[in-house]
């Protein structure tokens, strides 16, 4: 089985129509075909939503594998009381919060050091407008995309992950309630926080 997710989640990724739930239930009874087919639709955005988590492309691979594994072994478990896609980000998130806890060996270095001219005056353009939260209007600037990443970097790894979800996934709150399976309260005042939190760490650079 590993060495199977290993080889697919090398694969390349197409864009795959077939109805979810005839595919999870086909991969249920058994058929590797399927499962494959769950894998490619779903390995890019797995894989993309870990890197923003943790930080470290090597790291992300190997979770992202680990989360395919655990969801496939698991499929038997699988209620149909969320989506397969719900249920499968699930487990990755919870499986990199838990790495993020766990994992002392990263260090992050001072923002400062990564801002170049431009960057840095997209950045102050940016932050003067108090009115703009959303990080994901600044990482769709393609000069600073790399210094949101780091400064994500940076949040403590619960508002990490609900900022990635909420602005970057554009997961919708009852969805990352469902997948952190924490309160809609929560994951709003998370979000808050986060994105507090998110612009000191930006403005801090560029002062």
């Amino acid at each position: 089985m590993v060495k199977f997710i290993q080889e697919r989640l090398k694969a390349a990724s197409g864009n795959i129509s077939i109805d979810e739930a005839s595919l999870v239930a086909q991969a249920r009874a058994g058929n590797m075909d399927s499962v494959e087919r769950l894998i490619l639709k779903y390995q890019d955005r797995i894989y993309n939503t870990i890197l923003k988590l943790c930080g470290n492309e090597a790291d992300a691979a190997e979770l992202a594998q680990d989360a395919f594994i655990r969801a496939i072994q698991g499929l038997k478990d699988f209620k149909g009381q969320s989506s397969f896609y719900t249920w499968l980000f699930r487990i990755a998130v919870n499986l990199t919060l838990n790495f993020c806890k766990k994992n002392s060996r990263v260090s992050f270095q001072s923002l400062q050091n990564e801002l170049d001219e431009d960057a840095g005056r997209q950045l102050k353009d940016y932050l003067v407008d108090k009115k703009t939260t959303d990080p994901s209007e600044l990482a769709a600037k393609k000069e600073v995309n790399g210094l949101i990443l780091k400064a994500l970097e940076k949040l403590d790894p619960q508002q990490r992950a609900v900022v990635v979800l909420r602005d970057i996934e554009q997961m919708s709150y009852t969805e990352i309630a469902n997948t952190l399976e924490m309160e809609i309260g929560t994951v709003k005042s998370r979000i808050a926080r986060g994105r507090k939190n998110l612009r000191e760490i930006l403005e801090a650079a560029v002062q």
